[in-house]
């Protein structure tokens, strides 16, 4: 692969995926570094249908390394999903106006609380374009980096078809952003984050934009931006680029001007919980509160997922949807069982949280579809901060690989089993490279699904 100067490749092997090791979990014993007073305030911008959870594990090795939790933030878009046309009003999708918007309000709040002049922003996906859009927008002056990890910064494609899509690189939004000779605002330093070909949203071939062997018009490429400090993470897929350990090392080196003391997460004596209970408006996710829902947290067996006594927790969500705080112990396995109103009783089963964290969002499982006519029991795995890939994980699920995830390029984060009726009640295990969750089958035909949700 020919690189540009500022170009670094950094291979697969530069990190270890993790130092812990779940379900015996050994963790580093070690101490926090001292606080780093002198890193800027920290936003953090999740990406296109996200919400600010997929940052947990970001933030908790920032609070590892010093940085204090009440000096960060991560927003939590309103309407998270893009619009079809940028210019055309669609119901609960956002404009890259109204991301610019949220996110400039969210800067301004950063900075009052903080009392600093400006704020480092960290994006992912399409959330480096509401980045890029507030800077170059009266914002440069309030903002000190911008880290774009994973950001298709030229598009995800660029064709003459659907051009009033954001995703767009023939359209007007990004071929404003891209403008001039350097394609970054001057002001802010600016780093990009990218993967060595794993990325699905830069690929030369439009196979996953359903365009099968026609050319997208972008490259693997696609995510750097002239004018930027442009890394290559290796064979990281397009969430990793961000929220892998990875990612979060040049993440802090690149803000803080300093290797960090530490990539594990050390944990804490005692965590407490919390979080927001958010929904589906039909099938398209929002990050709005969802009132009236019922939240029960449960201490669960790590080895057959099997309840550990009464609730540790229960309460019914108010016109904010917050639940919490819920104190426990962070060698616990949990079981959340949510239920919200028009959705299926959700069964999330959770390994143990190593620190306190506000962002343990709940949302229903999708509704039973025709899918899953005749099933049992319905259990997904799922992997909020990253894609499953074959042969590069360990995917196991139920004690096999899953059928629905395709080797090679890594485009799937979750994976779904439906099983027979004989099978409801037992417990399934879900493994995915150090990490193990054994979720519950429950019954279908009462309208359940059990996931098992992966934290790292």
């Amino acid at each position: 692969m020919k690189l540009s100067r500022r170009t670094i490749l950094l291979g697969a092997s530069a990190l270890p995926f993790a130092t812990a090791k779940f379900g015996t979990m050994a963790w580093a014993q070690t101490a926090p570094a001292a606080p780093t007073a002198e890193v800027p305030p920290i936003l953090f911008v999740h990406g296109n249908g996200d919400c600010d959870a997929v940052w947990m594990t970001t933030l908790w090795r920032m609070e590892s390394n010093g940085v204090a939790r009440d000096r960060m933030s991560a927003i939590n878009f309103t309407n998270p999903n893009a619009r079809d046309d940028d210019r055309v009003e669609q119901a609960n999708r956002s404009s890259a106006e109204d991301q610019r918007r949220e996110l400039a309000a969210a800067i301004a709040e950063l900075k009052r609380r903080t009392g600093a002049d400006r704020v480092a922003l960290v994006g992912l996906s399409r959330g480096g374009y509401a980045i890029r859009n507030v800077i170059k927008n009266g914002g440069a002056g309030d903002v000190s980096h911008a880290v774009l990890g994973g950001t298709p910064n030229h598009g995800v494609f660029a064709i003459d078809d659907l051009i009033g899509s954001e995703f767009n690189g023939r359209g007007a939004f990004l071929r404003g952003l891209n403008e001039g000779e350097s394609e970054v605002t001057p002001g802010p330093a600016f780093l990009t984050l990218r993967s060595d070909g794993m990325d699905k949203y830069a690929q030369a071939d439009g196979r996953f934009i359903g365009k099968p062997g026609v050319p997208t018009g972008v490259t693997v490429e696609g995510p750097e931006l002239k004018g930027a400090t442009n890394l290559v993470l290796g064979v990281l897929d397009h969430r990793e680029v961000a929220l892998h350990p990875r990612a979060f090392r040049e993440i802090y080196k690149f803000i803080a001007g300093r290797e960090p003391t530490r990539i594990a997460i050390v944990p804490e004596a005692s965590v407490k919980l919390s979080g927001l209970v958010t929904g589906m408006a039909g099938a398209t996710p929002t990050n709005r509160p969802v009132a009236g829902a019922s939240v029960e947290v449960f201490r669960v067996d790590p080895e057959s997922g099997e309840r550990r006594g009464d609730p540790l927790y229960s309460i019914k969500t108010a016109a904010d949807g917050r639940w919490g705080p819920l104190q426990v112990d962070p060698t616990a396995f949990l079981e959340f069982v949510l239920t919200s109103p028009d959705a299926p009783t959700t069964h999330i089963y959770r390994s143990p949280f190593a620190r306190s964290s506000a962002v343990v969002h709940l949302r229903a499982a999708r509704p039973l579809g025709p899918a899953d006519a005749g099933a049992g029991a319905v259990v997904i795995m799922s992997r909020p901060r990253g894609y499953f890939g074959l042969p590069r994980d360990v995917v196991l699920f139920d004690g096999k690989e899953p059928a629905d995830v395709k080797p090679g390029v890594p485009t799937n984060s979750d994976a779904t089993l439906r099983l027979p009726a004989s099978d409801v009640g037992r417990n399934i295990v879900a493994e995915f490279n150090e990490e193990r969750i054994v979720a519950r089958a429950w019954p279908a035909q009462e309208n359940r699904i059990a996931v098992a949700e992966l934290t790292y």
